[in-house]
């Protein structure tokens, strides 16, 4: 049967891809040695790809249980990469992948089908183009690099007939093979005995897709290759001796092609190892400076920069990257502090005053590990409690936990579904307390506390509640929709009904900015009218938060 990348088959590449990089993470760290020696290849690309995936969860979350088009999960992963990439290994590999989507899409050329999968032609075509958008993002290309390996994987595509899965293999291959060659290309590789870093993770994704495309595991490289008995007994290295620029700059930009362009010869005239990577109208920057300033003005003339992320070479700790609007920490660490990731400004405040770090989490963006854990190192802090305050974030807040540890930061992550659960675990925080009487009592508050929240259904589906119409009001009961209204007030009150049903003390709500104070003002006397000594406590989530939390404990 002929093997296709379809849209599954590419949901599975990206979470095999992240597998495998965690997997290796550490391995290709250890190997990092050029551009230079920050030992955060690996970290980068896992960073990187953990954003495709969760882009490309999204799509399909979306619209479940009808599977989504090819070109829009391939777009999706591309954006996520694009927008999550970190570290020059993280932004050539979101050009790699906005390289294959372009084709995969049919939007190279006009070359590919638009139907449901691509056949091995195509795949060779979209390998073809990856390598090449790559090289051309580089401001000045290195052989010996991730480049070469993907030039190389390209090729052996070439050379390969048949369909998908024969494809990907002669790709994984190839790549193989030119990695094992990158210590005799590159000066620098060859003294420490270790192949290129960025072009290990990258043999590390094409074995993902083959395994996706084949089902069968494929055998992982040797992370220092066939220069595996050449580690350099002098590990002043030529990269980190101090005289290349001291500060990695990174950002998305939104601007125009011809802006862009002004801003490569600007940031190349500025320092090194210049990437820039994107299109249509958002870019992503990678440059090495020795004024961090000037790149980021740079950006600034050309369009609009965010997310700007600065790192000081010197640094004690190359992961420590911190934006501009603030310092990294500096004295004493505090004893206990609190991490927590809030939707909406208003609760950000609230979070905020009652002494929390806070991780804003943005409509259709839920923040990384990467973020999560630096927010851990923001708070400064000997022992931290990691609140996620969303399902769909334990797996990303239990690598961030994971992260902070290995830095000596004592982490316990609570498992809060809903910032209300979070309001709740907040309530009872005493940091007097020994630091596991303070998580038991904070998971315990969370747990009595029963989530709910109103959101507005953007198309017709079957829903656990029956069937829903676009605009239709829904509750949502612990994450399942329970209640199917037209109205807000009623829909807010029947689902209120049903969660004091099994039993309250404390009924708490959180209103988006499109909720006049009247709704709350009827459901507090609803709840003061109907259910006797049950309190009612109401916040305003503001900008960004969802149109209503209703919390019971």
């Amino acid at each position: 049967m002929p093997q296709v990348l379809d849209v599954h088959a590419v949901r599975a590449w990206c979470a095999l891809a992240l597998e495998a990089l965690g997997r290796d993470r550490e391995e290709i760290d250890a190997i990092n040695v050029y551009p230079v020696a920050d030992g955060d290849t690996g970290t980068n690309l896992y960073l990187t790809v953990e954003s495709a995936v969760q882009a490309v969860e999204a799509v399909f979350t979306g619209l479940e249980p009808a599977p989504p088009a090819l070109p829009d999960v391939v777009h999706a992963m591309a954006h996520g990469a694009l927008i999550g990439a970190r570290g020059n290994s993280g932004t050539i590999l979101a050009q790699l992948l906005r390289g294959m989507a372009q084709v995969l899409a049919g939007d190279a050329d006009g070359e590919a089908d638009h139907s449901e999968s691509a056949v091995g032609d195509t795949l060779r075509r979209a390998l073809r183009r990856a390598a090449e958008s790559a090289r051309e993002a580089v401001a000045h290309p290195v052989e010996g690099t991730v480049l070469t390996v993907a030039a190389a994987a390209a090729d052996a595509a070439d050379g390969r007939s048949g369909d998908c899965g024969d494809v990907a293999r002669a790709a994984y291959d190839g790549a193989r093979t030119a990695l094992d060659a990158t210590p005799g290309q590159l000066a620098v590789l060859g003294r420490a005995g270790v192949v290129d870093a960025g072009g290990r993770g990258l043999v590390a994704v094409l074995g993902a897709l083959t395994e996706a495309l084949s089902g069968d595991p494929v055998a992982p490289p040797d992370g220092r290759g066939v220069h595996h008995a050449r580690v350099a007994a002098d590990q002043s290295l030529d990269c980190a001796d101090g005289e290349g620029p001291a500060f990695e700059v990174i950002y998305l930009l939104e601007a125009d092609d011809q802006a862009v362009a002004r801003l490569r010869t600007r940031l190349d005239g500025l320092g090194d190892s210049l990437v820039v990577v994107g299109g249509d109208g958002l870019w992503n920057v990678h440059v090495h400076v020795d004024d961090a300033g000037a790149a980021v003005e740079a950006g600034v003339e050309a369009g609009r920069p965010y997310r700007i992320r600065i790192t000081h070479f010197a640094a004690g700790d190359a992961h420590t990257t911190h934006p501009t609007s603030g310092s990294a920490p500096t004295g004493e660490r505090a004893q206990r502090a609190i991490v927590a990731v809030v939707p909406g400004e208003g609760l950000a405040g609230l979070y905020s005053e009652a002494g929390a770090t806070v991780v804003p989490e943005r409509p259709g963006e839920v923040p990384g590990s990467g973020e999560l854990v630096e927010a851990i190192r923001r708070a400064h802090a000997r022992e931290v409690v990691l609140l996620p305050n969303d399902a769909e974030l334990r797996h990303t807040a239990a690598a961030a936990a994971e992260q902070a540890r290995t830095e000596g930061v004592r982490v316990a992550l609570i498992p809060t579904r809903s910032a209300i659960q979070g309001i709740a675990a907040l309530a009872v925080h005493e940091k007097e307390r020994r630091f596991d009487e303070d998580v038991v009592a904070m998971t315990s508050a969370a747990g009595a506390t029963r989530y709910a929240e109103l959101a507005v259904a953007e198309r017709q589906s079957w829903t656990m509640a029956g069937i829903c119409q676009a605009g239709d009001f829904l509750g949502l009961i612990d994450g399942d929709v329970a209640v199917i209204g037209e109205e807000v007030t009623r829909t807010a009150r029947t689902t209120l009904d049903r969660m004091l049903a099994a039993g309250g003390e404390m009924v708490t709500l959180v209103l988006g900015d499109e909720v006049p104070d009247e709704v709350a003002e009827r459901l507090e006397r609803h709840v003061r009218e109907t259910y006797l000594a049950v309190d009612t406590v109401v916040y305003r989530g503001g900008r960004n938060s969802a149109l209503m939390l209703i919390g019971v404990e």
